[in-house]
């Protein structure tokens, strides 16, 4: 089973995966099985197929992908995630490892120095998920050079001054001048409550030296609220700017594991996802399990084995380890 959770063991939910399941003992290793052909192994033992397939979905990445009724896009899923070739290091660059640890370098540097500077005020704090920063920027990046131009954002509060840092390009001048009190409110993209509410736009230029336009859309304190007014605001741009090309703009949501459960407009949103007047192409959802809603531990927060349910929209779903952003960053290409 996978190891996708960096805190506790995984709990035992009878996968059905022991030799004795299928009624095979340690006595059949040795012996070759025509199975092994499914997952390019010729003439492959048991162990041989075993060892493979353990590399594969008990490793930091868990794959969920039998639900898509498609057989043509279920099969070329799973041929991806079965025949890659770089099992243990994900095969990213070197030029793609500095990006990874400048950004999570700055992630952790912000989060410390708001921690000390700034004791006892709300931060709302990403600590435990820097490795978001890591993926945001490999979504932008990536999609920039697939002929993205804009990409517009919603999330929670947890790490969302850390977004306007690191990834909106926010200068830290104005973000601590909102906690002094001294900024000059600017409401040209919502007022919020809070400052941890406001929105902010701005231009970026990658490292494949594309500029996209970004916008962080202002949200309330019902967090997962702002899902539809990003969707709609991609759907409106992509009209009106783009000719109703929905590869030019992205949109994005960031999750809390216990708001996607709790919150049923998260559901709404993704149900209308597929309908002609509410489509955008396809939204990126990110979700952080920080392991507690609130004050509510995940195993007494929902009845579901996982918070998503993506057979809505025959999505995969991928789960991966947050101490591992190199494993994040693979499912992004």
């Amino acid at each position: 089973m996978s190891t996708t959770n960096p805190i506790r063991n995984r709990k035992n939910r009878a996968p059905h995966l022991d030799l004795n399941d299928y009624d095979l003992s340690e006595s059949d290793m040795g012996q070759s099985f025509m199975a092994g052909n499914a997952i390019g192994l010729n003439n492959a033992t048991l162990a041989e197929i075993i060892n493979h397939l353990k590399s594969i979905y008990c490793g930091h990445i868990g794959f969920e992908f039998a639900h898509i009724e498609n057989w043509e896009k279920r099969n070329w899923l799973q041929d991806k995630i079965e025949n890659r070739t770089h099992l243990d290091d994900f095969g990213i660059n070197h030029e793609s490892k500095i990006r990874i640890l400048e950004k999570l370098n700055g992630a952790v540097m912000f989060e410390e120095f708001l921690h000390t500077k700034y004791v006892g005020q709300k931060r709302f704090s990403l600590e435990g998920g820097e490795t978001t920063i890591a993926a945001l920027d490999a979504m932008i990046t990536i999609g920039a050079n697939s002929g993205v131009e804009e990409v517009v954002i919603g999330m929670a509060h947890r790490g969302r001054l850390n977004v306007l840092a690191n990834i909106m390009g926010k200068t830290y001048e104005q973000i601590f001048s909102e906690f002094e009190g001294t900024a000059v409110p600017d409401q040209s993209f919502g007022d919020g409550d809070v400052k941890y509410h406001l929105g902010f736009s701005s231009q970026v230029t990658t490292p494949d030296d594309k500029k996209v336009y970004l916008k962080l859309v202002p949200n309330p304190s019902h967090l997962e609220a702002v899902n539809p007014v990003v969707e709609g605001f991609a759907r409106a741009k992509a009209d009106i700017m783009y000719d109703s090309d929905y590869d030019k703009i992205l949109p994005i949501l960031i999750h809390g594991d216990a708001a996607v459960v709790g919150q049923g407009v998260v559901y709404e949103v993704v149900q209308m996802s597929q309908l002609n007047g509410y489509y955008t192409g396809g939204t990126m959802h990110f979700v952080i399990n920080n392991q507690i809603g609130f004050t509510t531990d995940f195993e007494d927060g929902r009845s579901s084995t996982y918070y998503y349910s993506a057979s809505l929209v025959q999505a995969p779903v991928f789960h991966v380890n947050g101490d591992d952003p190199e494993a994040v960053i693979l499912l992004l290409n």
